[in-house]
């Protein structure tokens, strides 16, 4: 996903314009570039057809959004640091305005060490413009279906240099594992794709023609799921995903 920078004042319109109903799923993209920001509204609204996709430049305008159904928020961080006063803020406001949404941070790098940072402040995605599309797209399905999703952190700290490496508390290292359970390693784009499906409350014929996908299809993917989640049903799977995104891991994958 090529990323690039620039900015206007005209994201506030366009927000407006691209929102098709109060009804209907929302997410959010906040981002000072406007390049950047359009080409992500653009992916989202191929990829969530009947999504409301809402772009603004930052959260001084997400009063405009009250009262929508907002699934998910993508924040950019713009090249501050995580502690940034500039980001809690923006932070402390998506948290006033959609206490429910999760928020994941667009960064320009897929440094481990700012990655873990956001996790550990309740960040549920952060997804680096160095990501191809298909990845990060299959991403952001697993935070809508209740994961997380921090790639960078996948096998961190076990590259041959841990012997140079501070020791990580036992906080840290649960992190990680859930990261590692619940990263995109441990499903793949379309099965991604049926558990955001899946936690919308969908049936198999739904899923199938949202998706284009056989019915047979549709029910190998759940299996699948069901086998890597320990799970002996749909309501399962979604109990589960609720688990692990609360850092309560009772079950081991298969």
């Amino acid at each position: 996903m090529q990323i690039f920078v620039g900015s206007t004042q005209v994201s506030d319109i366009t927000g407006t314009r691209r929102r098709m109903g109060r009804n209907a799923p929302t997410v959010i993209i906040i981002e000072h570039s406007t390049l950047a920001r359009t080409t992500v509204v653009k992916l989202l609204e191929r990829e969530l057809a009947g999504w409301n996709v809402i772009d603004l430049i930052s959260t001084e305008s997400l009063d405009s959004a009250l009262g929508a159904e907002v699934r998910l928020i993508v924040l950019g961080l713009a090249g501050r640091s995580v502690e940034s006063t500039s980001l809690r803020d923006d932070l402390a406001a998506i948290a006033a305005r959609c206490p429910e949404a999760p928020v994941t941070l667009l960064s320009g790098t897929d440094d481990a060490i700012i990655a873990r940072q956001a996790l550990k402040m309740g960040i549920r995605g952060f997804f680096s413009t160095s990501l191809p599309v298909d990845i990060a797209l299959a991403g952001l399905r697993l935070v809508l279906a209740g994961g997380t999703f921090f790639p960078q952190l996948l096998g961190a700290g076990t590259n041959g240099s841990s012997e140079h490496s501070p020791a990580r508390s036992e906080a840290e290292k649960s992190l990680d594992d859930r990261t590692q359970y619940l990263a995109i390693a441990d499903f793949t784009p379309r099965e991604a794709d049926v558990l955001a499906e899946l936690q919308c409350g969908c049936s198999n014929k739904v899923i199938a023609g949202k998706l284009n996908l056989s019915g047979h299809t549709v029910k190998m993917h759940l299996q699948h799921i069901m086998r890597k989640l320990q799970a002996q049903n749909r309501t399962e799977v979604v109990a589960r995903l609720i688990q692990r995104a609360a850092g309560r891991p009772d079950v081991s994958p298969s």
